[in-house]
């Protein structure tokens, strides 16, 4: 399964951390766990353990709504979680038919 942001382990991935934002949005929100989130997220609860754990990046749609409950920028966003790309890139492989 292809992700939408390729997360490369290079130099400027170093300090990508997804819990800082998920424990900030957890405070602003002023909601008790992670599970609350998954709700005020309309997320299945998995889906925060595999963001947290790192096995899924934080995708466009994840944070578009996180921008939308939390009236934070994309940028703020993107910040909170080490992400100071200044562009992304999809790979082409995204855009071929499966075999």
């Amino acid at each position: 399964m292809a992700n939408l942001l390729d997360l490369d382990t290079t130099s400027e991935d170093i300090n990508y951390d997804p819990n800082n934002l998920l424990d900030t949005l957890i405070n602003q929100l002023h909601l008790k766990n992670d599970a609350a989130l998954s709700r005020a997220l309309e997320v299945a609860p998995p889906v925060i353990s595999k963001i947290r754990h790192r096995r899924l990046p934080v995708g466009a749609s994840l944070l578009i709504r996180m921008h939308e409950i939390s009236d934070l920028s994309i940028k703020e966003l993107r910040n909170l979680m080490g992400d100071r790309r200044e562009k992304f890139r999809i790979s082409d492989a995204q855009f071929k038919p499966k075999p």
